[in-house]
């Protein structure tokens, strides 16, 4: 049976910032579709003492290795030596394999080079898996009660080798156990401040374990359950998922993999209500992101990037007077924006941002990071001021979330 599951992804390039270990994530999923917890992964380059000793301890602690690369025919694919070393078993030259991707050389109309040879050196016991999209097969081990698979690194080549014979042979050894996640996004909160809601619920369970991921504008709350079957394991997770929506109640906007634009548009379409933006710092962001949903022009009227003071009075039509009394980023010139824009759309809902993005033009009274966002109906306007922290492009985005998340709470 396999309790937990280790890969190492091996190659040099995947410790540089241009290549990006896809491979593992991948893996992970796949594995933890039926019922494999990944307890660590680990990245290391093409030097045998150190992925000697990565492979010593994977082998040691772990029930299922997996090594994704390091299987191809030139001097720095040591993965098959330095595996066979440490479960001390000889390569051996299987003729199999060797006239297999020979054959592949002569239907492509080439002659196989002699360091391809390397591709079909096999440990001794090793059960051979088939790679139907490149030379280098995949290899089957058991070692000191662990069983050991070696993939190649192309993607193609390891996703077909692994769903084509991993996938089955491993699931007989799960004893039919299934992960399920439930997934909750929310917004309008800090991290601290959700993890403090929810503690005393998930902290009580072993079973399922609780993770919160935090990214900008956006706290997302995963539920990891595991059962003898998908139906046990959805029970786990529906016991503790059912208090934590409780908990988090509006904040909660998906659960699902859905974005806050794609929930923002599910309401506008079930109210029939349409909406216009007019936008200063956050510069057509929220326009894009409406946009960037298909289907959006159901509900999104129009979207104005007006930046300048100039472009605020010609195209929203606020009055010259505001800005000189207020200055351009305050409370009342959102306003004028959001209504100024609802009633030349038409518009269901208006929308108008103002703030300062940065990193220049802040100011004790009005410092960097302070916005502005008002939402316009017939029946009146309501604004908010916001203060984010952080750079450009970090106080933009969340601006837009504050916007977006405005109005998915009037809808709601």
């Amino acid at each position: 049976m396999i309790s937990n599951a280790e890969i190492i992804a091996i190659g040099s390039e995947l410790l540089s910032s241009s290549r990006t270990d896809t491979n593992s994530l991948y893996l992970t999923g796949k594995l933890n579709s039926i019922g494999i917890d990944v307890e660590l992964k680990t990245v290391v380059g093409d030097t045998e003492a150190r992925l000697e000793t990565v492979v010593r301890e994977a082998i040691r602690r772990s029930s299922l290795v997996i090594s994704t690369g390091g299987l191809g025919p030139t001097e720095d694919d040591i993965t098959r030596k330095v595996f066979a070393r440490v479960m001390k078993r000889q390569l051996v030259l299987e003729n199999k394999v060797l006239e297999r991707i020979q054959a592949r050389f002569r239907s492509r109309g080439l002659e196989m080079p002699t360091n391809n040879a390397r591709q079909a050196l096999v440990p001794i016991g090793a059960e051979i898996l088939e790679n139907t999209a490149g030379t280098a097969p995949g290899l089957w081990m058991e070692h000191e009660g662990s069983i050991v698979i070696l993939l190649p690194g192309p993607p193609f080549e390891l996703k077909r080798i692994f769903e084509e014979t991993c996938i089955p042979r491993l699931t007989a050894l799960t004893g039919g156990a299934r992960m399920v996640t439930q997934v909750f996004k929310a917004t309008g909160t800090t991290e601290s401040k959700l993890d403090e809601m929810i503690a005393p619920i998930y902290s009580k369970y072993r079973n399922p374990t609780t993770t919160i991921l935090a990214s900008p504008g956006e706290i997302q709350v995963h539920i990891t359950g595991k059962g003898r079957s998908e139906e046990e394991a959805r029970q786990i997770v529906t016991e503790l998922a059912d208090q934590i929506e409780f908990a988090l109640g509006d904040l909660i906007f998906s659960r699902g993999e859905e974005s806050l634009e794609q929930i923002v548009g599910y309401y506008l379409v079930m109210r029939q209500m349409t909406v216009a933006v007019a936008e200063s710092c956050t510069g057509g962001l929220i326009s894009q992101r409406f946009t960037s949903v298909p289907g959006s022009s159901n509900y999104f009227l129009c979207g104005v990037s007006c930046y300048s003071n100039r472009s605020k009075v010609e195209l929203i039509g606020i009055p010259p007077l505001l800005v000189e009394m207020g200055g351009v980023v305050s409370s009342d010139v959102a306003k004028a924006l959001a209504e100024g824009i609802r009633l030349k759309s038409g518009a269901s809902i208006g929308i108008g941002v103002t703030g300062i993005a940065g990193p220049s033009g802040g100011s004790v009274e009005k410092p960097v990071g302070l916005v502005y966002i008002a939402l316009a109906t017939e029946v009146g306007i309501e604004c908010q001021e916001f203060r984010f922290v952080g750079d450009r492009n970090r106080i933009r985005y969340w601006a837009s979330q504050a916007a977006l998340d405005m109005i998915r709470k009037k809808l709601l």
